[in-house]
């Protein structure tokens, strides 16, 4: 009789594979072979990388009107690349991998990105990298007083999934850890799309029904937010039309589109939380059926495609998806981010995946065992929850001016360096100091707009952003002598 027989079991049967939940004298647990997790983690990366690339044709195409996809096979005939929904994750594993701890120091990750983080990002993510050239580190580089992208972007939700496959059954935990990576872009409503998809991945490790995995997700985000009056609007709209998707597209987009077709309406939490949820209720669990659904949705259909894809990955597992005899070469080719890998597999990946899980698992209390000849990972299951609630706008603005003001002072005022001098005017424009500073030291706010005029990547991005939070930074940068003519 081995340790095992102490517990009392409940089984559940996912995609062939048979997973224990354990009762134990210090909670519960979920017991999973180590081969079975393994598959799993792999699945759900090849899941992601399906939904993504070959959602790449339909990214930004059906906007007013549905996409009329009616045949889809999934395939990778010359294996996958480095592409933005999948790249900045593989960059952080990489790093972790390396790292004594799985959460990496704000100045570790900007040193990450100065690296290997230079093009083929765009929107918030754009942002942040020029905001990290002029010295403002993660997670201020997320905060929506300071990246005018950061309250409805979705790197949110394409910056998260790995980090739902590193946490199996643990869903709080895969939601702290996507948390810590996400709010380097992104933060309010976006970061409960983190807490929300990371969590039903983690979920979709202990059972395939979708319904229990999409209360996974509602359970883990803010019932304030923007974010779970949509997942309840989906789901009511599916149960109104559980038979005519084009339906409940119809009724997301007259809710959820609401900004004229600017960039939100296309590239905006609202729209394509909707669609990634709705294709996991209209897939049914079914792969092909998942993906097709979300391209035809629409919108940012790559990003959606690759979340969903990376849910229902996880649950069939790598062996599934391999014996339905799609083309998928076993190469992840590095297009886009220098200084990483040039020989990476998909498979390598997935296995970097899941040597992160064995950490995570074991710092969050579980073990590997071998019971019975077999090897087996007994992890402390959690509930999920909301484990960042949705951040009061003015309070935080408020901390946040508290916080940095004496910093800024300081570097206007002073003998600071160009770089510090440059961050403090930028960060005085965002949080509605810099008049009374101009004031007080107008020779030194001077001295210090020119040093700021030497990030013309920044300035750019700020000229360029078409959503009104930099509009308003442009007029308040204007009014202070930042950015004129340019």
């Amino acid at each position: 009789m081995n340790g095992r027989s102490l517990l009392q079991f409940v089984v559940l049967v996912c995609a062939g594979t048979v997973v224990a939940r354990a009762e134990g004298p210090s909670g519960p647990w979920a017991e999973i072979p180590a081969e079975v997790l393994q598959d799993k983690i792999h699945g759900g990366l090849l899941g992601q990388l399906l939904g993504n690339l070959n959602g790449l044709p339909h990214e930004m195409k059906y906007i007013d009107e549905p996409g009329d996809v009616e045949q889809y096979t999934p395939a990778l005939p010359e294996g996958a690349r480095t592409d933005d929904d999948t790249d900045l994750e593989w960059v952080y594993v990489c790093a972790i991998q390396r790292s004594p701890t799985v959460l990496l120091a704000p100045g570790h990750i900007t040193a990450l990105w100065k690296r290997h983080v230079n093009d083929r990002i765009w929107c918030a993510n754009h942002y942040a990298r020029q905001l990290m050239d002029l010295g403002i580190e993660p997670p201020l580089t997320g905060y929506v007083a300071v990246n005018p992208w950061s309250d409805f972007n979705i790197s949110g939700q394409f910056v998260c999934e790995t980090f739902g496959l590193v946490a199996p059954a643990m869903p709080q935990s895969a939601a702290r850890i996507g948390l810590h990576y996400t709010r380097v872009t992104i933060e309010g409503e976006p970061a409960q799309t983190t807490q929300m998809f990371t969590a039903m991945i983690a979920t979709a490790f202990v059972t395939d029904q979708i319904p229990v995995i999409l209360d996974a997700g509602a359970a883990a985000v803010d019932p304030k937010s923007q974010i779970a009056r949509i997942a309840t609007d989906v789901r009511a709209w599916h149960a109104e039309h559980p038979d005519d998707w084009r339906a409940a597209r119809r009724l997301i987009k007259e809710k959820y589109s609401r900004y004229e077709g600017a960039m939100r309406d296309r590239n905006g939490y609202e729209l394509n939380t909707a669609s990634t949820l709705a294709a996991l209720l209209y897939g049914k669990g079914d792969f092909v059926e998942t993906l097709r659904t979300a391209f035809n949705f629409g919108w940012d259909a790559d990003n959606n495609a690759a979340t969903a894809g990376t849910i229902v990955g996880a649950i069939r597992g790598r062996r599934w998806m391999r014996a339905q005899g799609w083309e998928i070469v076993d190469r992840y080719q590095n297009t886009t981010r220098p200084g990483m890998p040039d020989d990476e597999t998909i498979t390598r990946f997935a296995d970097r995946l899941a040597s992160v899980a064995d950490r995570v698992i074991r710092q969050e209390g579980g073990q590997k065992i071998v019971a019975d000849g077999e090897t087996i990972y007994r992890i402390r299951r959690q509930e999920p929850g909301n484990v960042e609630p949705l951040p009061d706008p003015a309070d935080q603005f408020a901390k946040l001016r508290s916080e940095l003001k004496p910093e800024i002072e300081a570097a206007l005022t002073g003998e600071a360096k160009p770089q510090a001098r440059a961050r403090a005017v930028y960060l005085a424009i965002c949080l509605d100091l810099a008049e009374p500073l101009r004031r007080q030291a107008p020779d030194q706010w001077t001295q210090a707009v020119e040093a700021l005029e030497q990030y013309p990547g920044l300035l750019r991005a700020l000229a360029d952003s078409p959503t009104p939070a930099a509009a308003e930074l442009r007029k308040r940068a204007t009014a202070v002598g930042v950015g004129k003519g340019k």
